[in-house]
């Protein structure tokens, strides 16, 4: 056994159902985590947890809006239920809309906002109140959000990621500094992805070439690269790997800490 064995904890990834959510998932489980991802995508989360059972992993599903306290709830309920606790929330659902400033769509940031960064603290707070003492869950346990390397880096054309995931960044520490002074025993830190071509990091390329920042998307990529020292993009094991980390006991004695993991780009 060593720090990072994850044998016997519990854990929820929202956003879980593909992309770098999966992947989270997925190393969590090779850890040795019974892993529960929630999501909006009923049908592709159920798949993705079945594929994993198949692997081996203990793996199941549940519906999560996480802009919808009621949902939160009910979520973490179920999980307490059907698992027999709670150790590890990862914060990762997110949306990103790319816009130049001067076409900002309200309507798009206030969704942003609902779940980059009110769906982040719902999920903190009821992170909280299951795993600190006197909780459904009641031992502790660790939190790890999503922020970005959108949060470091002035970058154009995401204005409302960048706002939003250095919101995310904030709250973390805030949330470790009063888990810690109430005696809660839940470590809380985040990670800065850099761009991973998930289906999100593609959508970002291709729409800042569309409002004429770049002249294709290649080029956007190209743009990405040039700026990150190790010379690529991330893998969204890259990612999964720093999470599995902040969730385990070989970070037992870090909280409040923003992880960048992004091959130097946002030094």
């Amino acid at each position: 056994m060593t720090a990072f064995d994850l044998t016997g904890r519990r854990a929820v990834v929202t956003g879980g159902a593909q992309g770098l959510g999966l992947a989270m998932a997925t190393a969590l489980a090779d850890a040795g985590a019974t892993v529960v991802l929630a999501d909006r995508a009923d049908d592709v989360g159920s798949a993705a947890a079945a594929q994993l059972t198949d692997s081996g992993a203990h793996a199941s599903f549940v519906h999560l809006d996480v802009t919808d306290e009621a949902d939160w709830e009910r979520a973490i309920g179920d999980v307490v239920a059907s698992t027999g606790g709670l150790d590890i929330l990862v914060n990762n659902a997110g949306v990103e809309v790319t816009s130049l400033l001067v076409d900002i769509d309200p309507a798009e940031l206030r969704a942003m906002l609902d779940v980059n960064v009110l769906g982040t603290m719902l999920g903190i707070k009821h992170g909280f109140r299951a795993m600190r003492p006197g909780g459904a869950a009641g031992s502790g346990g660790a939190i790890v959000n999503v922020a970005s390397v959108a949060a470091t880096i002035a970058f154009p054309g995401i204005a409302g990621s960048s706002g939003t995931k250095s919101a995310v960044d904030r709250i973390t520490r805030v949330a470790a500094m009063e888990s810690g002074k109430l005696g809660y025993g839940v470590r809380v830190n985040c990670v800065y992805p850099g761009l991973v071509p998930t289906a999100m990091g593609q959508k970002l390329a291709v729409e800042t070439a569309a409002l004429g920042l770049f002249e294709s998307p290649d080029a956007a990529v190209g743009a990405v690269v040039d700026l990150t020292p190790l010379g690529r993009l991330g893998e969204p094991s890259d990612i999964a790997d720093a999470v599995v980390f902040l969730a385990s006991d070989a970070a037992r004695f870090v909280t409040g800490a923003g992880l960048p993991v992004d091959g130097g780009m946002g030094m």
